[in-house]
């Protein structure tokens, strides 16, 4: 098995995700491979490459992967949707770690975890020289890297909801993350994730997640909640975003002389 800091074989981020690691992130959504260079020095445990709600498409995050490659965040990947194309390519291009959106169901998760394994144990196509086995030249690569791809699944409706118990069950699915702005909008609180009704189907998914052993993630950018999730026993926490940072950071320096 390859130690090549270019191909990090073996997934350590997924090994401490699986045993219920606390694990701090950040999201980078301002798509820009300076901003991921400096939040990958912060030592967060995680980064999170946005491709759902931020610029970004397969050629502006690989030079965002090749900024971290020295850094100790292990990046994650969340593609636009749950598609198995857009999967194929970003785990061509060297992507470990998947955040998947609007997992509502069963089906839904076996096809995401489908997409990142090769036959048989998926559909994953095979190119023999990409940048995830670098350029043809990590020789045990093929034999290794089914079990090396962590996915989460992001959950995000009242659909997937009542489906927890379901979707905890696929194997494969290493962990559920919670969209607690979705879930709000889903349960007709947009803008609104601290509504009690929200709030307890987030303990819904907890519990579920824990009875099948699953560890649970979650974006929470206001430290209170932060720390009230951690409490709850959420181990991959998100604490804000590049973007935020930089809009708060920025307002307040123009603040000061205003």
């Amino acid at each position: 098995m390859s130690s090549n800091p270019y191909c990090p074989l073996p997934n350590l981020f997924r090994r401490e995700l699986i045993a219920g690691k606390k694990l701090i992130g950040c999201w980078c959504s301002l798509g820009s491979p300076i901003t991921t260079e400096i939040m990958g020095l912060a030592g967060f445990d995680w980064l999170l490459l946005d491709g759902e709600h931020a610029p970004n498409d397969v050629l502006s995050l690989i030079p965002q992967l090749m900024v971290l490659k020295d850094s100790g965040s292990a990046p994650v990947v969340r593609p636009q949707w749950n598609d198995t194309v857009v999967i194929k390519r970003l785990l061509d291009v060297g992507f470990y770690n998947f955040l998947v959106p609007f997992v509502d169901s069963a089906e839904d998760a076996r096809r995401a975890v489908a997409a990142t394994r090769y036959p048989p144990e998926g559909v994953r196509g095979v190119s023999v020289a990409q940048r995830s086995n670098r350029y043809g030249t990590v020789a045990d690569y093929f034999e290794v890297i089914n079990d090396n791809i962590a996915v989460i699944a992001q959950i995000e409706s009242r659909k997937a909801v009542a489906a927890i118990d379901e979707i905890c069950a696929v194997e494969g699915i290493d962990c559920v993350f919670v969209g607690p702005s979705d879930l709000a909008a889903g349960y007709g609180r947009l803008g609104n994730p601290a509504h009690p009704e929200v709030q307890d189907a987030i303990q819904r998914i907890v519990a579920g997640a824990q009875t099948h052993g699953k560890p649970v993630g979650i974006l929470a950018p206001a430290e209170a909640d932060a720390r009230r999730y951690l409490a709850m026993g959420i181990t991959a926490v998100a604490v804000g975003s590049d973007l935020g940072v930089f809009r708060s950071a920025t307002q307040a320096l123009r603040d000061k002389f205003f």
